[in-house]
């Protein structure tokens, strides 16, 4: 990781703030819209109020320098939010602002208020996170209330500790100071929290999207006895379609998705063993950088069938020649100009599955990811055919899925049936 080139005086160590002049804190505003214009999910009122109040001068000039390296912005998005929690947590937890370089002690602590035993903490309350941290943080809207009556507070996901101490890590890098993220004390803490949490993991969405699921969503998409199709129904067919076909698109990949991106390729045949089987239409999406790549002319996945037929039926129906490629539609069922955000793309999810007679909560975008895996499995296609077009680097990480998919079928699970 480079050395951030803002000098190291105005990184580690915070401006004095003149209560007679508010130009510090204009400053901070005017710095924190031009990120929100890089950053979308940064736009709006109560989100910049809550920056201004949480984030430092130097936290907001290292954020609009990585945009300008060209930071992924699902990256940038956690690093400003971790950021933000972090300085929150700093100031609830010790009555001071975030000091950087982070010393062990203060590392430690993190760990301590965010991974604990949760039947100790039913006898000893002062065990984990104490509580006036944990209400000053609800307060800041940066924690949630525990739900139910009388609930008691759960430990972070052990995932998220991990991610928030890695952003505070990379944060240090980038204002050129060492933090004690690996120190021998750090990692034996962590490695302990881990054991007693306790917290199992829960993916990201509880239900795959396999291929018969999917079917049943893209039902709801065909318009009734009574009517034809509506844009709406025509642009979340193309995207169901498109999202799973072109291995399980993240949400974002298919909210940023552009014209420019789509490349119209030459008919292929439906069995490529066989030339003389009929020609389906097939399409290219260059992915461009995404969560785990960055842009390079190979990074691109190809479609076939059903899922360009359905995209070129959404685009000609919507008359989009240039820009995003599915986009927002009015009450009156006017399309926006504007692509729709990833928080669209899961509610798009969620609402096919209520009308599919499906349970929204068991699932989201992400489960069109899961799904394209799982299925792969199911249908015994390689791993390593599958991640192609998944576009997974981890081998680990996409094995899990198959893992899944294939213990019902597992002669070991049957020994003594």
């Amino acid at each position: 990781m480079p050395e951030s080139p803002l000098p190291a005086s105005r990184l580690t160590s915070r401006p004095a703030i003149d209560e007679a002049s508010d130009q510090p804190l204009s400053r901070k505003i005017e710095n924190l819209d031009a990120l929100a214009a890089i950053l979308p999910a940064l736009a709006g009122p109560d989100r910049t109020d809550q920056l201004v109040a949480l984030l430092s001068e130097e936290d907001i000039a290292t954020l609009r320098h990585l945009a300008s390296e060209g930071i992924g912005e699902n990256s940038l998005r956690a690093l400003t939010s971790d950021c933000s929690y972090l300085e929150g947590w700093c100031l609830a937890a010790t009555g001071d602002p975030l000091p950087w370089p982070a010393p062990v002690p203060l590392i430690l602590k993190f760990v301590a208020h965010h991974l604990w035993d949760p039947e100790r903490r039913k006898a000893y309350p002062a065990h984990g996170i104490p509580e006036d941290v944990a209400l000053a943080l609800e307060d800041l809207k940066l924690l949630r209330k525990a739900k139910g009556d009388g609930a008691h507070r759960q430990p972070h996901a052990h995932s998220t500790v991990q991610r928030r101490l890695a952003s505070w890590s990379t944060l240090h890098r980038w204002r050129g100071l060492e933090g004690a993220f690996s120190a021998p004390d750090v990692r034996s803490a962590l490695r302990l929290a881990s054991r007693v949490a306790g917290r199992p993991k829960v993916r990201k969405s509880r239900r795959a999207v396999t291929a018969d699921l999917l079917e049943r969503l893209l039902a709801t998409c065909n318009g009734s006895d009574l009517a034809t199709p509506s844009l709406a129904d025509l642009r979340d067919k193309a995207l169901l379609l498109a999202g799973f076909a072109s291995g399980g698109r993240r949400r974002s990949e298919l909210s940023g998705l552009r014209l420019s991106q789509i490349i119209w390729e030459e008919p292929l045949p439906a069995d490529p063993a066989d030339p003389d089987s009929p020609l389906l239409p097939a399409a290219s999406l260059r992915l461009g950088r995404t969560k785990t790549e960055d842009a390079s002319d190979d990074n691109a996945v190809l479609l076939i069938g059903r899922p360009v037929e359905a995209l070129k039926t959404w685009l000609e129906a919507a008359n989009l020649q240039e820009g995003a490629v599915f986009r927002a539609i009015d009450r009156w069922g006017n399309v926006k100009a504007r692509g729709l955000t990833p928080q669209s793309v899961n509610a798009i999810v969620k609402s096919r599955c209520v009308l599919a007679g499906l349970d929204p909560a068991e699932f989201s975008a992400h489960g069109l990811r899961s799904g394209f895996l799982t299925e792969a499995a199911n249908r015994d296609i390689p791993i390593q055919d599958a991640m192609q077009q998944s576009r997974h680097r981890s081998l680990a990480q996409a094995s899990s899925y198959y893992n899944d998919a294939g213990r019902n079928r597992r002669r070991s699970a049957r020994m003594l049936g």
